[in-house]
């Protein structure tokens, strides 16, 4: 049976119909910070620190100013602190002297920041501000769109051109978060839950695997 992209979409809007961000924020900045936060972990470990650090930093001006090597220590636990102090303190220094301490609504101005590429960017703008200006794709997104042949890409940015061009514009925010949360929930990296998937019969993912362990 051929695989069918678009019934797969289908029934991701019947599993994950009101799909959303995961991580806590209270305005778009809390959100840029906690996206970049977020990079290589996960967004429950991201959601336990966010809470003081918004509490002790609650400002771009604050975060601008911060030492380094504090915001390491605060941010220790979500691994690649060293990197991601610098991004966040990076961005917050341009936001105060470029963008009078907001967070913008264009993805060109946004992807000045420091540490910001198109993913962040898209997440800070379809969750924060509702604009559609893109699809995330993380390695959720990515692994997802490979297996159920969404895409035979394998750069980021080629793989949500792929998905723009498949996905209708006014679901690209929904879609991403549907495919994250199917992605921890059942398709994972690592042994898959094909048997429990709802998506089985349109995806060509699980006749794949069982051809090559024949």
């Amino acid at each position: 049976m051929k695989s069918s992209p678009q019934k797969i979409l289908s029934g991701l809007k019947r599993e994950y119909p009101e799909a959303g961000c995961a991580l806590r924020h209270a305005d778009p900045f809390q959100l840029l910070v906690a996206t970049i936060l977020s990079a290589q972990c996960t967004d429950e470990r991201v959601n336990k620190v966010t809470p003081g650090l918004f509490k002790k930093y609650p400002t771009p001006r604050a975060f601008s100013q911060v030492d380094p090597k504090e915001l390491e220590q605060e941010i220790r636990s979500t691994g690649f602190y060293h990197q991601k102090a610098r991004w966040i303190i990076g961005a917050s220094r341009t936001l105060v002297d470029r963008f009078g301490s907001v967070v913008p609504k264009e993805m060109d101005s946004l992807t000045q920041l420091t540490g910001v590429a198109r993913k962040t960017a898209n997440v800070v703008l379809g969750t924060a501000y509702g604009i559609a200006a893109g699809v995330v794709v993380d390695t959720h997104v990515k692994r997802l769109s490979q297996r159920m042949g969404f895409t035979k890409q394998s750069d980021p940015v080629k793989i949500e051109r792929d998905l723009m061009a498949l996905v209708p514009r006014k679901d690209w925010i929904w879609f991403s978060h549907a495919m994250i949360l199917h992605g921890r929930r059942v398709c994972k990296a690592i042994s898959p839950r094909c048997d429990q998937c709802s998506l089985r019969k349109d995806c060509p993912y699980p006749r794949a695997s069982n051809a090559k362990s024949r």
